[in-house]
């Protein structure tokens, strides 16, 4: 009785599943994927450009400097990405009904959650993690340098300490972000709306 019962449940799952999954396909955006792979080349491009022309000239303690940073950056949007799939959308609706500043975009950014999430995590994030990396080589080398030891040891070294402050530091974010999505939503919508109205 116990197994046909979870074969049907499991059944149900699947079917529940593939509707789910037509449904998604055919809601792709390509013309977003497009927009998104062109804007994180150009963005990508431009941030590395700077950082390999600035970084490497930089002293030991501002290239700490920036690498803190980006990864403090790259933490943040993380934070953002994930409080806008969680929010709830009607608290926005209500607050945009009353004009409250700020909200309309929160409407905007929960109807486009995935694009801003994508824009968030993955470009933003990824691109804060290449800058980030660039400057831990500068890093290990002035290390190196004055330490006078093995760069390969340093490089690896300073490497994995940003690693593990990046992935640590998301790690933290994710549940902040899910416990305050609203919050956290709404305080990133007032501050686009300066720019950006909805």
């Amino acid at each position: 009785m116990k197994k046909s019962t979870e074969k049907e449940e499991l059944k149900n799952l699947l079917v529940q599943t593939r509707r789910k999954e037509k449904i998604k396909k055919e809601h792709v955006n390509v013309k977003w994927i497009i927009q998104i792979i062109i804007m994180a080349f150009v963005i990508s491009f431009a941030l590395s450009f700077v950082s390999e022309m600035t970084i490497p000239k930089l002293s030991i303690v501002f290239g700490i400097l920036i690498t803190l940073i980006f990864i403090f950056i790259g933490i943040l949007f993380d934070i953002v990405g994930v409080a806008v799939t969680s929010a709830d959308e009607k608290v926005f609706h209500s607050m945009n009904a009353r004009q409250v500043r700020g909200a309309k975009v929160a409407v905007t950014f929960k109807k486009n959650a995935d694009k801003v999430s994508s824009f968030c995590c993955d470009v933003i994030g990824d691109i804060c993690g290449i800058i980030s990396g660039a400057a831990g080589t500068t890093i290990a080398v002035g290390l190196a340098n004055i330490m006078e030891v093995e760069l390969l040891f340093v490089s690896l070294t300073v490497a994995a300490v940003i690693a593990a402050l990046t992935i640590g530091g998301k790690a933290m974010g994710k549940s902040f972000a899910i416990n305050k999505s609203d919050i956290i939503l709404y305080e990133f919508a007032k501050i686009v709306s300066i720019f950006y109205k909805g």
